[in-house]
């Protein structure tokens, strides 16, 4: 399990140190019941910024050892082709370690401002260990308040439901964060809500919360 997680993150800050990609965002969620780590890279490689390839590396720990059998680790490279300034669709392979390689097709939904982001992506695809489609829907949520030219108050969610053969509940997931941010670094606290499986086994984790954009 190390040993994927060390070559993932190497391969994922490589390749967005290559790029020099114009986006990368670490986060770090860590409490009594489990820790998360993920990493973000977006990079635009045309002159007219309507293709853009997108890293996400992450890996989940859980303290408890009754717990880690749901210790995961996942990496996806993403070229998106914006068609528009809010809908995008993207051919993307993925590597989770609960469920081995597929690949994927999905399709973004994107509004954003200033103080406002709302994503939904929806998601088909095919599964090479169990050899059968799944389908996934990613929603994301950030809402900020600034408090002065330096410092803001950030509300933000992210929530995730795969479903196998389109019919059964294979994982989902709710994550609430509430932060300060202070020159591109929050620090706050979080909830993250888990479940697992056709008859979901439920799992809950409050912590720290921090975030960061090189």
């Amino acid at each position: 399990m190390k040993k994927i997680i060390l070559i993932t993150f190497l391969l994922t800050f490589g390749f967005a140190n290559y790029l020099q990609a114009q986006f990368t965002q670490v986060k770090l969620f860590s409490g009594f019941e489990k820790t998360d780590f993920i990493v973000y890279a977006s990079y635009t490689i045309n002159k007219s910024k309507t293709f853009i390839i997108n890293t996400l590396a992450f890996f989940q720990k859980f303290r408890n050892e009754e717990n880690q059998v749901f210790d995961e680790t996942g990496v996806q490279p993403m070229v998106f082709w914006d068609i528009n300034e809010n809908i995008s669709i993207s051919p993307s392979l993925y590597y989770n370690s609960f469920s081995g390689y597929s690949e994927r097709l999905s399709a973004k939904f994107a509004i954003k401002n200033s103080r406002v982001l709302f994503v939904i992506i929806p998601t088909i695809a095919h599964s090479e260990q169990k050899k059968a489609s799944y389908t996934k829907i990613f929603a994301q949520f950030e809402f900020n308040t600034p408090i002065n030219k330096k410092v803001s108050l950030w509300l933000n969610g992210q929530f995730l439901t795969v479903w196998d053969e389109f019919k059964t509940h294979s994982r989902s997931f709710q994550q609430l964060r509430s932060s300060v941010s202070f020159n591109r670094h929050q620090f706050g606290i979080g909830v993250d809500l888990d479940q697992y499986g056709h008859i979901p086994i439920e799992k809950s984790s409050f912590g720290l919360y921090y975030r960061t954009t090189l």
